[in-house]
């Protein structure tokens, strides 16, 4: 079925390639090769309806006109100015940086439209490089449900409907929105619009839409305003810090406190009476913040390493904070054994469309260049038995009339004896097939990707690249890319300890890090190796080899706080390899805990900013979230933060360290 399905949407496409004037509907059923294999009327139009379709979103541009002059019923027909895509000339650099820019997104939504991106422009003899770089792995991860139905109505200019929850709200609402634009800051995706129902611009974080997002197709298009960048909005979209708070916080501890602080007196306080904590040293911090609950949560996750002095009300909301947790009932059960689900099946294209597209782009290659079998299955990373299966697909399709002369000559002999490809007669598919808007698209977000990334592309390659694939992407690829943004934001120092990194990577030099642990509030000296960059959204992390573990490891550059490059060479074990990071950065395990939190509605944010095995609604907002993690003790410091905003559920022994921690630390607070 799914041949036949490929050879009837090839003599489609063929048919109206090769036609002046329209063709009806009535016209394509009697001359189109396999259509006669409906059996009524209605089963033709329900096979033609899906045929149109499936060509448009493989990015073959139907139109639709004028057809029979007698009769009104309209006609279709493929205009080659709007099916071919312009020459692209790349220089060396230039491919390398595109070969990079489509990886950003094998793992992500977007992983087959970069694909077929790739793949159209080498039919089309552009040269690119998808093994450049090999020491920088750029990752573009969409994993909201909520991505691609948003993306989508950004290209189609639609308006959506979905219900939102804000962070703290027990119930989602609905809004209405017109979307101008989705951006990637520091790894979250936002779209920016115009909210019908009240009356303004607003952002929305994708991570927030609950349910399905509905694309309104009726009413006009959406029109994003003059000089709006969208971009900036999302950047608008976040508070600035307006209060200070005094802190003490215990000498080598707090370090993410110490990093946003404006002012550090070291050893304010030592010696016994302190609070009831004797012989500890004390630093006090002068932190900015700009909401109180943030800052309660970031000070209580320290537990009684950190103590608010002042302003009052964020000492007395930090101790209520901590009291809650302390004073909770342990619960009578233990959370029940939580079942892993089962993972989400995989998006995948229909076979018939993938092959169609094959043969779209192998047939131009194969006129303009001189390749056998083996060439072209390298080039386009199939089998030779699957290309000399399209040769034979090919070998039945044509013009209509298919006779000797109208259809398509493939010596399939020469194919599977010599591997030379002769095709002849196949003048209608000579021209490589234009990008669509999503595969451009997705090709200039990965390049302003690497934009931001300090010392990924040299000279001037990524903006002549990108500035070729909007020229060849067409007006409507181009106003859609201009839609879509990625920004890093990285601050001058992490940008200048990437960029030594990078220098370590080519000169084949080992790194010295100070490194704060994302799991442990605590500072480890390592010696690394460095094997390659890792840039997961926003974030930039060094892979290498880590002499104090003794393993491969990922490190987040904003965590680092010292790198010295070494004057010796690196030395990675032969058995050491790359991480497999189609599942993300986070790697799991079967050894890791797993613990379950019921979060109130203000928490829900958990469910959003970890990686969690398994949620459950429980009604009235609130959530049941099992995460799986190596480090049981983060998962302390974490219901610290949250406080009566989370409940440990089960393990109940870890459940019992989180109220003894808040006893401790509440000491801190007594009599003041």
């Amino acid at each position: 079925m799914s041949r036949k399905k490929t050879e009837r949407q090839l003599n489609l496409v063929i048919c109206l390639l090769s036609t002046r004037r329209y063709l009806t509907a009535r016209e394509i059923r009697a001359t189109v090769a396999g259509y006669e294999e409906a059996e009524s009327d209605g089963a033709f139009k329900r096979m033609f309806e899906r045929d149109k379709k499936e060509l448009r979103q493989s990015g073959i541009p139907v139109e639709t006109g004028g057809g029979d002059m007698w009769s009104d019923e309209e006609g279709y027909r493929i205009s080659r100015a709007a099916y071919t895509l312009p020459e692209i000339a790349l220089l060396p650099d230039e491919a390398a940086v595109l070969g990079l820019a489509a990886r950003a997104w094998r793992h992500a939504a977007l992983g087959d439209a970069a694909a077929g991106a790739m793949m159209k422009l080498r039919a089309a003899g552009v040269p690119t490089d998808s093994d450049a770089a090999p020491d920088l792995t750029p990752v573009l991860a969409t994993d909201e449900p909520s991505f691609l139905p948003m993306w989508q109505a950004v290209r189609d200019r639609r308006p959506v409907e979905f219900d939102y929850r804000k962070p703290g709200a027990h119930a989602p609402e609905r809004r209405v929105l017109e979307p101008w634009g989705v951006v990637n800051v520091r790894g979250r995706w936002y779209v920016a619009g115009h909210d019908r129902d009240r009356g303004e611009r607003r952002v929305f974080r994708l991570g927030r839409v609950a349910g399905e997002v509905r694309v309104l197709g009726s009413g006009p298009p959406v029109r994003v305003p003059e000089g709006v960048d969208v971009r900036s909005v999302v950047r608008a979209h976040r508070p600035e810090p307006e209060y200070t708070a005094r802190l003490l916080v215990a000498e080598g501890a707090g370090h993410e406190l110490r990093r946003a602080a404006r002012r550090i007196v070291a050893g304010a306080h030592t010696g016994a009476g302190q609070r009831g904590r004797p012989g500890r040293r004390w630093d006090r911090l002068e932190l900015p913040y700009a909401d109180l609950p943030a800052l309660v949560g970031a000070v209580a996750r320290f537990g009684e390493r950190v103590v608010v002095e002042e302003p009052a009300e964020a000492r007395a909301a930090v101790a209520d904070h901590l009291r809650a947790v302390a004073d909770r009932a342990p619960d009578g059960g233990d959370g029940g054994a939580v079942p892993e689900p089962d993972g989400a099946g995989e998006r995948r294209v229909s076979a018939s469309a993938e092959q169609l597209r094959r043969l779209l782009m192998l047939v131009p290659y194969a006129l303009s260049h001189d390749v056998r079998v083996p060439e072209v299955a390298a080039h386009f990373g199939l089998s030779e038995r699957q290309v000399v299966k399209d040769l034979a697909l090919l070998w039945m399709c044509g013009l209509p009339g298919y006779t000797p002369g109208d259809l398509i000559e493939v010596d399939l002999d020469a194919a599977e004896e010599t591997g030379e490809i002769i095709i002849g007669n196949a003048d209608a598919l000579a021209a490589p097939l234009r990008l669509t808007a999503d595969e451009a698209a997705s090709l200039i977000v990965g390049l302003e990707l690497l934009a931001e990334l300090p010392g990924a592309a040299g000279g001037d390659a990524l903006k002549r690249v990108g500035e070729k694939l909007r020229a060849a992407a067409g007006a409507a690829a181009e106003e859609f890319a201009d839609s879509v943004a990625v920004r890093v934001d990285l601050d001058e120092d992490e940008r200048e300890k990437q960029r030594r990194c990078g220098e370590a990577l080519r000169a084949g030099q080992r790194l010295h890090l100070r490194y704060l642990s994302g799991y442990e509030d605590e500072v480890t000296e390592r010696d690394v190796d460095p094997m390659g960059l890792v840039v997961q959204d926003g974030h930039a992390f060094l892979e290498g080899w880590c002499r104090l573990r003794g393993g491969v490891r990922l490190f987040r550059m904003d965590r680092v706080l010292d790198l010295t490059v070494l004057p010796e060479a690196a030395q990675v074990p032969d058995s050491a390899r790359r991480r497999d990071l189609s599942a993300g950065v986070l790697q799991l395990s079967e050894d890791d805990a797993r613990v379950t939190l019921e979060l109130e509605p203000e928490a829900r944010w958990v469910a959003e900013e970890y990686v969690c095995s398994r949620v459950e609604e429980l009604g009235g907002g609130r959530l049941r979230a099992t995460l799986r993690t190596p480090a049981p003790r983060w998962v302390r410091r974490l219901a610290l933060r949250l406080g009566p905003q989370a409940r440990v559920v089960a393990p109940a022994d870890l459940a019992e360290k989180v109220r003894e921690d808040a006893g401790r630390a509440l000491e801190g607070y007594r009599g003041g």
